[in-house]
């Protein structure tokens, strides 16, 4: 009952905006690039790279990219340096090094399990 009433509150400020057919041109841009884009790609990406825990990787700093690219394309310094203050490019470096780190020890973890199941047969 609590998410359809923020559901009904989201409706009641959407029916109140003055720019409707700016958010529904924005909601249908967004559709068409998911659908367009980033499916196939990561779809096409997938077929490529086979499955396991690289796939898993894959998709994981994709959707980080996805998530932080406003702020990585964002224009230079702005006039409030308290306005996006963090250095963002070496965060999301930082964050696509830990998924590599975990990726890695992971399939590291797999490949030696693999290994001491097959050697005590």
């Amino acid at each position: 009952m609590v998410g359809v009433g923020f559901m009904a509150f989201g409706v009641y400020l959407l029916a109140d905006l003055r720019e409707l057919a700016d958010v529904l041109v924005w909601l249908g841009a967004a559709v068409v690039l998911h659908d367009g884009v980033v499916v196939p790609l990561v779809l096409a990406v997938g077929a490529v790279v086979g499955r396991g825990v690289v796939r898993g990787a894959l998709v994981v700093a994709g959707a980080v990219t996805v998530v932080a690219s406003p702020v990585l394309l964002r224009p230079g310094r702005t006039a409030n340096p308290s306005v996006l203050p963090l250095d963002y490019g070496r965060n999301w470096v930082l964050a696509m090094v830990a998924v590599g780190v975990v990726a890695g020890v992971w399939s590291g973890v797999r490949w030696l399990r693999r290994g001491r199941r097959d050697g005590a047969q």
